[in-house]
């Protein structure tokens, strides 16, 4: 009964209320969050994990050496290359937008995920045979000096989708994850937030086997028999996901989230000559019995003309079934979208440490070929493949993590109250002060690299270590642990219950418009460096002045950090009304305000 209940609930079917949920066992609870030991929600957790850990291998497999491809397989020139690798990150991470919609609103998480696996397994199939294929395979390097058209269709067509399966894979797996804990209860609201954390070193766990195993089957087998690792892995932690079915909690999807936006802005547009009411029983607002479980807000006194929405025009009480939800909102409907709105300036002032983020895997990756990169083993020289750096930035990621989750947490829990340590926009602004070293770092190595290129233009910098390279990863890896880890809780937690999966979607379209703007501002700087004398980005990197685009990135992204703090100091947290089932927690809200969840 419970099974058939559940695949009710995932399609959108049945009865149960769109915000209840269901524990796929052999009793029936209609719903509701069984009462189970909260080891459950780690143990369904862990397959949701597996199937994470292989996409993040995949990804960053393909992601961190796809500029070495384009530029030694592709012979594209540096620049180009650097725009094309930016584009399909931000279509990457800007496809999240629709698939989280989808998941939200139709589909539900469960197969959104289950669909999007398939199109990446598609995409990494097609990848594999553009590299063996007599017909779609790359001509020899060593005699061509373009690509063959077929081999560039059907090698950007394989990437892009890859890029449609992860747009309905990230948002809708993270968010699924995250929907195995309880927010109502004690024990399980604070296992989540260490979800978030761990969550992410799995998935640092995958990055660096991409960067490592992965990128060392690039170097040293072939482009091909990566990608057929890379196929083998997907399917079968797809097999692992499946597996885990009976150990889920569903979420029904609701349907459109914008629909309730909508009518809460035109309800207040219709109301808006009306007076502001000073009598709090006057604004519209269902009974927690009527709420069927949904967590209701509380009003706040920020952008009151949308609480206008909300006005009963008379008290008739039995008169409410007839209002149109075109002319009535709930408080909640009114303060869901406060939240969307208060949201947009937290997202555009992340955007510059997206900017940041996206030369890790373009210009820093690019600068490892041009330096040493042989060590010896055992008396054998060995060649680290260059995207293999990328992995200092996952081990400064889950440093960050494990510090701030075992360390800084319990420290500030005890001395602010706040049940989070600190809150998620410190957190995230603590983060941003490392992209601003990172790039000071970055364009003093680079500046002694073009040094050491002058003193010897016939060996170039291969007598400069590759390992210069490591403080730059590291620290950026530092503030993702900070930064990206705060985004991806921030928007999950601060967006309306409804719309969690388009929450992760919104974290991650960050990095994907951030990738955009970083493409436009390279053709910016490279327009007018040129028109000045000579472009800082030159045919390739010797010619390139990298140290003066880093100088200059600190300096936006310095900016930004205080545009960002004030708007931050002024946002106001989601305030939820609704009593807990579970139990009682006293202390304080993300705000520092003190509050109760009674």
């Amino acid at each position: 009964m419970a099974k058939r209940r559940a695949a009710e609930v995932e399609s959108g079917g049945g009865e149960v209320d769109d915000m209840k949920w269901v524990y796929d066992s052999s009793v029936d609870y209609k719903g509701r969050i069984p009462s189970r030991p909260s080891t459950g929600s780690w143990k369904a957790s862990f397959f949701i994990i597996a199937i994470e850990f292989s996409e993040r291998l995949s990804y960053f497999g393909i992601a961190t050496s796809l500029v070495i491809y384009l530029t030694k397989v592709m012979h594209e020139d540096l620049k180009t290359a650097a725009k094309n690798v930016n584009y399909w990150t931000g279509v990457t991470t800007l496809m999240p937008l629709f698939g989280g919609f989808l998941a939200d609103a139709y589909l539900g998480r469960y197969f959104t995920v289950f669909a999007s696996c398939i199109v990446y397994l598609l995409g990494l199939v097609l990848l594999s045979m553009s590299w063996f294929l007599p017909g779609l395979k790359p001509c020899d390097a060593a005699v061509c000096t373009k690509p063959r058209r077929v081999h560039e269709v059907v090698f950007f067509l394989a990437i892009y989708l890859i890029s449609v399966g992860t747009g309905g894979h990230k948002p809708s797996l993270e968010s699924f994850g995250a929907d195995q804990f309880d927010d109502e209860h004690a024990g399980e609201r604070r296992q989540k937030m260490s979800f978030f954390n761990w969550w992410n070193c799995g998935l640092c766990s995958g990055l660096s086997l991409g960067v490592t195993l992965i990128v060392y089957v690039q170097d040293h087998v072939n482009w091909g028999a990566a990608d057929l690792v890379l196929s083998g892995v997907m399917a079968l932690s797809l097999a692992i996901f499946l597996m885990g079915r009976p150990f889920y909690r569903y979420r029904a999807p609701t349907g459109s989230p914008f629909t309730p936006m909508l009518q809460v802005l035109v309800a207040a547009i219709s109301k808006r000559k009306l007076p502001y009411p000073s009598d709090p029983s006057h604004f519209y607002e269902v009974s927690n019995s009527q709420a069927n479980d949904a967590r209701l807000l509380c009003q706040t006194e920020k952008l009151k003309f949308l609480d206008k929405a909300a006005i009963l025009e008379n008290n008739n009480g039995s008169s409410l079934e007839k209002h149109s939800p075109w002319r009535l909102a709930t408080v909640t409907q009114v303060e869901e979208m406060k939240l969307i709105i208060n949201m947009i300036p937290i997202w555009i002032f992340t955007l510059p440490f997206g900017m940041c983020v996206a030369q890790t895997s373009t210009f820093f990756i690019k600068q490892g070929t041009t330096l040493n990169r042989n060590i010896v083993i055992n008396n054998t020289n060995f060649q680290i493949p260059s995207a293999s750096i990328y992995t200092l930035s996952a081990i400064g990621m889950i440093i960050a993590v494990a510090i701030y989750d075992r360390i800084l947490v319990p420290f500030f829990r005890k001395l602010t109250g706040n049940e989070r340590g600190i809150t998620i926009l410190q957190r995230i602004g603590f983060g941003m002060v490392f992209s601003v070293s990172t790039m000071i770092i970055a364009a003093f190595v680079e500046r002694r690299r073009l040094e050491v290129v002058r003193r010897n233009p016939l060996e170039g910098s291969l007598s400069m270590s590759f390992f210069w390279l490591a403080p730059q990863f590291l620290v950026m890896g530092f503030g993702d642990g900070f930064t990206l880890v705060g985004l991806q809780e921030y928007f999950y937690d601060q967006v309306p219950d409804s719309m969690r999966s388009l929450g992760i979607a919104l974290y991650l379209s960050v990095i994907g418009a951030a990738n955009f703007l970083s493409s436009w501002v390279i053709t910016v700087v490279d327009n007018v460096t040129d028109k000045r004398g000579k472009s800082w980005f030159g045919k390739d990197l010797n010619s390139s002045r990298l140290d003066k685009f880093y100088w200059l990135l600190a300096a936006i992204t310095t900016v930004n950090l205080f545009v960002y703090v004030y708007f931050a100091r002024r946002y106001s947290y989601k305030n939820v009304q609704k009593a807990a089932v579970t139990d009682v927690y006293e202390g304080k809200s993300d705000d520092g305000s003190q509050g109760t969840m009674v």
